[in-house]
């Protein structure tokens, strides 16, 4: 007598049955759709990227690569140069990141790690999120009428002690470089608390039990495997903020200055590409609609260079923990 065949397990019977022609339909559809839908997000990032090339083709044929290294803008005699505002775009973006992510990283480990009470920690990372939800205008308004007035004593101080460098040269006397970037990490900051606190909560719970049972403490925990392990996430936030840094516009254009003049002096106005191109694009004429478009260019491709360089370290810090 021979025993009945065991029966199929729930993946086996799946398989071995014969699927109707209208669910295979159906998986095509779903992926033809996704494909189309991912193949649209190329070709539009290509169709923005061949726009604002064909506009600079007039610029980037007249002033070539000086158009990098000069920074004379001089609509009148039509000469046109953009280093004071990538100058200005690198500095407040990275300046704000070196604020930025002690500040958020902190702010995502203090809200994680029990340091607190439950109620206080949720508290907390709401407000965190409602910052991210103000509009730049907003912040741009605050930053001119409550920020600026009240960092400008502290400002002058540092000009008081530090005035012999050239980034502390001259006092402060309104919107400027500093001013700008202090609204940028308060721009940037939820972005970079939030991803972090993020990571940080997807950490197995058994890598802390592990530490914690081979006798480490909280932060030797902290330190050597809790923050090793979302390392590579936390990068990938602090590269998306400094994305958001560089191409942010309202907010900077309101309390940077927008000045055409260069100066290493951090308490001095400045210029950013994007606020540059928010404030002259509207009344721009001519070669100088060109320009402003070699410059949106120039801003596209730091952006670009930056993202590559997130994915480097994301994948390599990755590979190492």
């Amino acid at each position: 007598m021979t025993s009945a065949p065991p029966p199929l397990s729930d993946a086996a019977a799946f398989t071995l049955r014969r699927r109707p022609a209208s669910e295979k339909l159906l998986d095509q559809g779903f992926h033809y759709l996704t494909l189309a839908l991912a193949s649209f997000v190329g070709i539009l990032l290509l169709a923005i990227v061949l726009t604002v090339f064909q506009g600079s083709r007039e610029a980037i044929h007249t002033f070539g690569a000086r158009f990098i290294t000069t920074s004379s803008w001089d609509p009148v005699n039509n000469q046109y140069g953009a280093f004071v505002a990538i100058y200005g775009t690198l500095v407040t973006s990275f300046l704000s990141l070196v604020i930025a992510v002690p500040l958020g990283v902190g702010t995502a480990i203090f809200i994680t790690e029990d340091l607190i009470p439950a109620q206080l920690r949720n508290a907390i990372g709401l407000m965190v999120e409602l910052l991210a939800a103000i509009p730049s205008v907003v912040l741009g308004l605050w930053a001119i009428f409550v920020m600026e007035p009240a960092i400008r004593p502290a400002l002058n101080l540092l000009h008081t002690f530090l005035g012999w460098s050239p980034f502390f040269a001259g006092q402060a006397q309104g919107p400027g470089m500093a001013p700008a970037i202090l609204i940028l990490v308060v721009m940037i900051l939820p972005i970079i608390t939030a991803i972090s606190r993020d990571a940080l909560n997807q950490v197995p719970v058994e890598l802390r039990q592990g530490a914690y049972g081979v006798g480490t403490t909280r932060w030797g925990a902290l330190l050597n495997i809790i923050l090793p392990a979302a390392i590579s996430a936390i990068t990938g936030g602090i590269m998306l903020a400094l994305g958001r840094a560089m191409g942010e516009t309202m907010a900077v254009t309101m309390i940077i200055g927008n000045s055409l003049n260069f100066d290493l002096s951090l308490l001095a106005p400045g210029n950013t590409i994007a606020s540059m191109l928010a404030n002259q694009f509207g009344e721009a004429d001519g070669i100088q609609v060109s320009a402003l478009m070699f410059a949106a260019l120039i801003l596209m491709v730091l952006t670009l260079v930056v993202n590559v360089i997130a994915q480097w370290i994301v994948r390599r810090l990755s590979l190492k923990y």
